[in-house]
């Protein structure tokens, strides 16, 4: 694994008004900018996910080879690595963290992009899920950087049902007597596996659990994948900076900023990219049909749903080879368009 690079541009006026003071964006890179400086790509990091996570995408024998491009991973403000409740000091640690959106996030990223890295096109965006929100804002908010974008398992605004969702996997969490309104000594264990029994009725699809494909991945039992799989995930991350990213996937909207002032469609037509939108077939919080209709607003898209039962899994790096050989082969299509 490449080692991670921190940008550190001091403190930050966020969207809010509040200031993100001392801010570090950890970032990695993964091959070399070539000499017409147009083989960039950025690929944000989604929901509780790191650089770590992404790589599973990158390297020889994928799309993503870094001997053609030069791959940047920017991760996500709250996941742990960039600056979060769990590791910011300055008086915003655990519960003071401000709130930080995906507009915030972008907009970090850009300075990143151009100001450290001095790149001012980038052949294409993509992400998973958050890393998919994240890709929207970037098209929307620099139109004439951007060329090409492929967000999977993933939407442009968080759907009101998909609010709902995380409001019930956050209720689970804060429910837990040590949560202590974020001022927690030790870690709320049972809060936290709470919020992954939660996820695990959320993440697969119903087609999953009935055929059993949990066995795909070495679980025997439907018990042992909820244990295994979802509360072994969230019980090792910090209580804060879950829900940090979670208001920041809640508030979710690349219309919302001083550019679109709210106007949904128009933040969609303002999208100049090129645009392949990769939705899960049984997703049940980024459905298809929420991806179509962005699809049939965007000026330059086509709608192409993974084949799969895994629901979001699907897209999940480095899950399910199957799914993620359908993405990596639209990918290189897309890029070599």
């Amino acid at each position: 694994m490449n080692s991670c690079k921190l940008f550190e541009p001091g403190d930050v006026e966020l969207q809010s008004g509040q200031t993100l003071r001392d801010a570090r964006l950890a970032y990695v890179t993964f091959g070399e900018l070539n000499e017409a400086r147009d083989n960039a790509i950025v690929m944000p990091t989604y929901y509780g996910g790191s650089h770590v996570d992404n790589a599973r995408l990158i390297g020889d024998g994928h799309t993503l080879d870094p001997s053609r491009y030069f791959i940047v991973v920017p991760n996500l403000l709250g996941n742990g690595v960039s600056s979060s409740p769990s590791n910011t000091t300055s008086g915003q640690g655990g519960a003071d963290f401000p709130r930080v959106t995906l507009y915030d996030n972008v907009m970090l990223q850009h300075r990143l992009i151009t100001e450290q890295l001095g790149i001012d096109r980038l052949a294409l965006v993509c992400g998973f899920s958050m890393g998919a929100q994240q890709t929207y804002h970037w098209a929307a908010l620099f139109p004439d950087m951007v060329e090409r974008i492929l967000p999977w398992c993933g939407s442009a605004k968080t759907s009101r049902h998909n609010y709902v969702f995380l409001e019930g996997a956050k209720a689970a969490l804060t429910a837990d007597d040590a949560w202590r309104d974020g001022a927690y000594d030790a870690p709320p264990v049972k809060g936290l596996r709470a919020f992954g029994r939660v996820y695990a009725g959320w993440g697969p699809s119903q087609a999953f659990y009935r055929e059993q494909a949990y066995r795909d991945l070495g679980f025997a039992t439907v018990e042992e994948f909820i244990v295994g799989q979802w509360e072994e995930r969230f019980v090792q991350k910090d209580a804060n900076d879950l829900l940090a990213m979670l208001w920041s996937w809640q508030n979710a909207d690349i219309s919302a900023n001083a550019r679109y002032n709210g106007d949904f469609d128009a933040a969609l037509r303002g999208i100049k990219a090129r645009a392949l939108v990769m939705p899960s077939q049984t997703d049940q919080y980024f459905p298809v049909a929420d991806s179509g209709y962005e699809v049939s607003v965007l000026t330059n898209a086509e709608l192409r749903p993974i084949p799969s039962i895994w629901g979001h899994m699907a897209g999940s790096p480095g899950l399910n080879p199957k799914d993620n050989a359908f993405l990596d082969s639209a990918m290189r299509e897309l890029l070599e368009s």
